[in-house]
Order: C-alpha cells, then structure tokens, then sequence
C-alpha cells in the first residue's frame, strides 16, 4: 500500500491553548452585556454572581482585576451626568466592535476579511477576491489563471516524489467570478411579545443582527446593511445601538416597517436589494392618517393582514425580495406569512431562536448567486 507524501508537514498532539483569567471573564461578560442590553452594573452584579457560584476568580484575578483591566483595555469608559456629580460606567466603541465580533464568531464561525467585499453572482468575469474555487485546467482556459502551489501539490500527491512531472490533470485553474453590490434592510420586530412566555427572544436576534453588520463590514465592504426597528412604529438604529436594543411595551406594525425599508432600499444604488424581516408575532397594529393607531392584538385582523398583503406586493414591483425569519410556531401564523411570502416571490423560515443565525447566513450568502 503506497503512503501518501507528507513532506513539509508535521504533526503533534493537539494542545488546547490556555486562556487568561482576563478572556475567561470576557467571553462570560460579553455574553451578559448583550442580555442586559449594555447596562454594565447589571451585567457585573450577575458577573460576581456566577463567580461566586462557579468560582471563577483566581487567587491573584478577581472581578475588580477584571473591571480595571477593561479600563485599562478600552473596553468601557467613565460618564459623568451634566450636573458631574454622578459617574457611570460606559461600554466603549471598543466594545462594541468586540460584541459585534464575538457574535460573528459565535454564529456564522470565524471568516476571514476579504480586501474586497465583493461576491459572487451566476456570472464568470474577472477575480478581484483573494478567495475563489477552482477547477480542473481545459483546453482553452487562459494560462494566468493557473493555480501554481496547488497544481504542484496535486503533481506531489500523485507522483509521491519530487520529481517535476506535470501533467494536465495536475493542474487547476481559477474559477472566477464577478462582483456584485447588494444592499440589506434588517427589520427587528421590538414588540412586548419578544420577551413574553419565559423566552427572551430579543437577545439572539440582536446577536444575529450585530453577526450580519459585522460580517458585511468585515468581508463585504462594498454591500450595505441598514438596520430598522418595529414596534407601533419604525425607526432607523445605528449598528452601534445594537448591544442596547430592548422591547417595549408595543404592538406590532409590520407595515410601518416595510414602508421605512422599501424606502431606504429605494435610494440604493444597483439593483440587488433584500428584506430580512425577524419576527415572532401577528402584525396587530397600523399608524392611521390622522395620526393615531389602529390595534388588535385578538387573532389575525383582515384590515391589518391586507396592508401587509399590499406592502408585499409593492416590494415585488420593486424587484426587493422580502426573506420572512419566523421564530413562533403558531400555525395561523405560519399561514400568514406563507400567503405574505407568496405574494412577494421572496422566502419564509420557520426557525426557533437556536437556527436564527445559520438561517439568516446561508441565506444572505445564497442571494449573492442569484440574478437580480
């Protein structure tokens, strides 16, 4: 039986590395500043809580260590109110550009940054991403286009010395692909319904808000990724408010919401748009012309579901799919949205809290093939 060449490669046993008593407490804190929505002494009395139950300070590394390591690291910042009596403690930009990759990785996996954010579409051009596939080499593909490193491995794989002795199925090529821009609106339902029931399903929804804007500004710059929130009505929030999202005591006007997206999307440039709308509740509420709003909280009401059934079919006539990410399991619910979906061309998932992320990433990343 012929051993397979392994020059050049080494191999031990797999030595897990040590993290610090500072990283320990990190990856806990960062966890608990999300579900405290950046309230920084809250999340430090549950910090000592866990620590006084899980022993997690060390006998030279205890939670003021860590609060002072922060300071030092940038992490969080020192308020004074307008009066300067009162102090608070802040998290920083800092921080939140760690919240926004500590969600990233913990969602979507670690993917690296591209130097050009662009992606893939069903067509073949020129490569301008450090990242492709390749194929096999066919008569007729353009020579510069050949993979040197790994037409040489394939040649060492096969041959099992170092010889030269090339042969065409040794060599790959590059399959490129052209780039294209795509511009996002990320709808977050804020209504009371979010936190109802014993389950806090704002958290994983701003974890998965905060992955996407990290993942888009980290590997594609050039796309674009607007986040909006909707409870009686809808309003446009910075990626840095993300940690700091919290429900309120609303309904939910899912129309008011699509109008503020299609509006957005609508001053785009180019032509690949999309809606991710997350949502775990029946639209139940609409901003009348004069001012004041209508609600119905009871069952599905037909003047409501018309609106959202209209605001579907405009944003078919805009060319903006509308990607539905349902977290309830209610089955009249699913009906509506099913209906909404058709309506639109676009598409629904029916996913609970725990397959939000992966959902929302494959999804982002299949719509950069399709042709807009």
């Amino acid at each position: 039986m012929n051993t397979i060449p392994l020059k050049g490669w080494s191999f031990a046993t797999f030595k897990d590395k040590k993290k610090s008593p500072f990283e320990k407490f990190f990856n806990i804190f960062k966890e608990l500043i999300l579900h405290t929505s950046g309230d920084f002494d809250e999340a430090i009395v549950w910090l000592r809580q866990l620590d006084k139950e899980y022993s997690l300070s060390e006998e030279d590394y205890t939670v003021d260590d860590f609060i002072d390591e922060l300071m030092q690291k940038g992490y969080i910042t020192i308020e004074s109110d307008l009066s300067g009596n009162n102090d608070s403690t802040k998290i920083s930009a800092k921080m939140e550009k760690a919240l926004r990759k500590f969600a990233l990785e913990k969602i979507f996996g670690k993917i690296k940054k591209s130097k050009t954010g662009d992606h893939k579409t069903n067509f073949i051009g020129s490569d301008t991403h450090d990242s492709y596939d390749f194929k096999k080499y066919q008569f007729g593909d353009n020579i510069d286009k050949i993979i040197i490193s790994e037409s040489l491995r394939n040649m060492y794989t096969r041959t099992g010395n170092d010889k030269l002795d090339l042969i065409q199925d040794d060599i790959v090529v590059k399959n490129s692909n052209k780039s294209s821009q795509m511009n996002t609106v990320l709808m977050i339902d804020i209504s009371h319904s979010m936190i109802l029931y014993g389950e806090d399903r704002i958290t994983p929804a701003k974890k998965v808000a905060m992955a996407l804007a990290e993942l888009i500004l980290t590997r594609y710059p050039k796309d674009t990724i607007d986040v909006i929130v909707f409870g009686n009505d809808a309003k446009i929030i910075s990626i840095k408010e993300l940690p700091f999202l919290k429900v309120g005591p609303f309904h939910t006007n899912t129309v008011a919401g699509l109008r503020l997206a299609m509006d957005i999307l609508k001053n785009k440039r180019g032509n690949n748009k999309q809606i991710f709308m997350i949502t775990d509740g029946k639209p139940s509420c609409l901003k009348l012309k004069d001012g004041t709003y209508y609600k119905n909280s009871a069952g599905l009401d037909p003047e409501i579901t018309k609106k959202c059934y209209d605001m579907a079919k405009k944003a078919k006539k805009l060319n903006i799919p509308i990607t539905t990410f349902m977290i309830a399991s209610d089955f009249y619910l699913q009906q509506f949205v099913k209906e909404f979906t058709t309506l639109n061309c676009g598409k629904a998932f029916y996913t609970g809290i725990n397959n939000l992320g992966q959902m929302m990433f494959e999804d982002y990343e299949n719509n950069r093939k399709r042709k807009f």
